[in-house]
């Protein structure tokens, strides 16, 4: 009986590891953000490429070490480059391993020749500069992310409660820079009662390497920032960070005090406790875990998910005082164009086969579809490597909704689902007048009537968009509908104006 009810123990525990490990181990990074100003750039294959990589690469290889946090320099004069990394302080080493690993690569896929970068993720960010950036604030650029959910259902207002405990987050820091070496952990968490049944959680960090009043001054600096009335929301800078949710986003295990150890009395007490009683107390107890675990692990994986689905990158940063998000101006969704699911373009394109990719532009590749219905369709894909992708698209959905004409690619809707976003325009099945021009069969269709037609077609949409301004009008983006009816659609990038015709 004994020997039974331990197995069933040792049976249950395994069930906990093996669900809790992959959780926790084999995923990747979550990717929150990036910022590589394009201001100033270096050359493929220069010296500072080499020493940005050497960089890169040691960076990753200190990502084990037991602070979280390592700073390094690679070169001389002035091609020296210097980087950091930070990983979250409730994270296990391993953790912060694989995540450094990640970013050294992926800032240099994002950030292919800027001569300074950072990224954040939920676990790590990673930063370099040509420019020393060791033991200085940096509050700028400040991402701010946030949910869309109001925060309600408490006595005390939110805000104040959210203020008053990252307060007592910088007070904890201050305290363990005073009491600590130089080179220690600056994070803190806390838990606060909102009601019976819900809880506020924050977190704040700085680098090791700022003074107590850098640390104080940076994350005072986030603090200001953060919205209000909302359930969640956090701040991003390259010294520090700050962030707040109503469920629980940190390893509560790896911050909370150790008890102390038991007396030498109490120990030996515990060791001649009835066996029979410890495997049953035991199996009971092993079981309670794996219910517990089980709930928690899906409430977290659906507070991620809800998460990534509503949370707002502003799309301008703090110091520019520009905060743009998906929608237009005044606040609405264009109600003109229906919203189709992923699932829906997914199947229409084969999962964005090759084999359907129409073509590349600047924004992202651009795949042919084919509706239920039989209705063929074009969709332009923006990638996710563009830092103004949400710009464009907002723009590009704004603008088509103002110049709907027969003579223009007509939209069919749009897609924003799980960070993709997607256009679904109809396709127009004679591709562009490149083709036919220079096509020895083809151009034969093209006698000079049909060609001075085709001027002339170009000259009524000039005269259409005559208060714009024109810029690449080549013939690989005449689309050819009919000879003598052109398309012309726009992208718009702050106060450029893209025409192709």
């Amino acid at each position: 009986m004994q020997s039974s009810t331990v197995f069933i123990t040792l049976w249950l525990l395994l069930i906990v590891f093996s669900v809790l490990s992959p959780e926790t181990e084999a995923q990747p990074p979550t990717y929150r953000y990036h910022v590589c100003p394009n201001t100033t750039t270096f050359l493929i294959n220069s010296t500072y490429q080499a020493n940005r990589d050497t960089l890169l690469t040691s960076l990753s290889s200190n990502g084990s070490r037991g602070n979280g946090f390592y700073n390094t320099t690679s070169g001389r004069n002035p091609d020296t480059v210097y980087g950091l990394f930070l990983c979250r302080g409730d994270l296990s080493t391993s953790i912060c391993q694989a995540c450094v690993t990640f970013a050294s690569t992926d800032i240099s896929r994002r950030c292919p020749v800027e001569i300074a970068a950072v990224v954040w993720y939920d676990e790590c960010l990673l930063r370099y500069s040509d420019e020393n950036i060791f033991s200085a604030v940096a509050e700028e650029p400040a991402i701010v992310l946030f949910t869309t959910k109001n925060a309600t259902g408490t006595e005390i207002p939110f805000d104040q409660l959210v203020t008053a405990t990252v307060v007592m987050n910088m007070n904890d820091i201050t305290t363990q820079t005073e009491n600590k070496p130089a080179g220690s952990k600056k994070f803190a968490t806390r838990e606060t009662k909102l009601s019976s049944f819900q809880t506020l959680y924050t977190l704040a960090q700085c680098t090791p390497d700022l003074s107590g009043s850098g640390c104080s001054r940076c994350l005072q600096g986030a603090r200001e920032n953060l919205p209000n009335g909302l359930q969640g929301g956090r701040v991003l800078s390259p010294s520090c960070n700050v962030r707040y949710e109503t469920y629980l986003f940190y390893n509560l295990a790896a911050v909370s005090p150790q008890p102390p150890p038991a007396p030498e009395e109490e120990k030996q007490n515990k060791s001649n406790r009835i066996p029979v009683l410890v495997a049953s107390l035991s199996a009971i107890f092993g079981l309670a875990v794996v219910f517990i675990s089980a709930f928690f692990i899906w409430r977290r994986r659906n507070s991620r998910d809800e998460e990534n689905s509503q949370e707002v990158q502003l799309l301008g940063l703090v110091n520019e005082h520009s905060r743009e998000t998906f929608n237009g101006e005044n606040g609405e969704r264009s109600q003109e164009f229906p919203s189709i699911r992923l699932d829906v373009l997914h199947a229409a394109t084969n999962h964005f086969f090759d084999e359907n990719k129409l073509g590349q532009g600047g924004f992202g590749p651009v795949y042919k579809g084919t509706l239920a219905d039989g209705k063929e369709i074009a969709v332009k894909r923006l990638s996710e490597t563009s830092s103004q992708g949400l710009v464009e698209f907002k723009n590009e959905i704004m603008l088509i909704a103002k110049l709907q004409h027969r003579n223009l690619v007509r939209l069919l809707g749009c897609c924003l689902e799980k960070n993709e976003k997607l256009l679904v325009y109809e396709f127009m099945p004679n591709k562009s007048l490149d083709v036919f021009l220079f096509d020895s069969k083809l151009a034969a269709q093209l006698d000079w009537q049909k060609r001075f037609n085709i001027i002339k077609g170009i000259a009524r949409v000039d005269i259409w968009h005559q208060n714009m301004l024109w810029k690449d009008s080549f013939l690989s983006n005449l689309m050819f509908s009919v000879l003598e009816s052109f398309c012309w659609r726009l992208l718009v990038d702050k106060r450029t104006m893209v025409f192709i015709i």
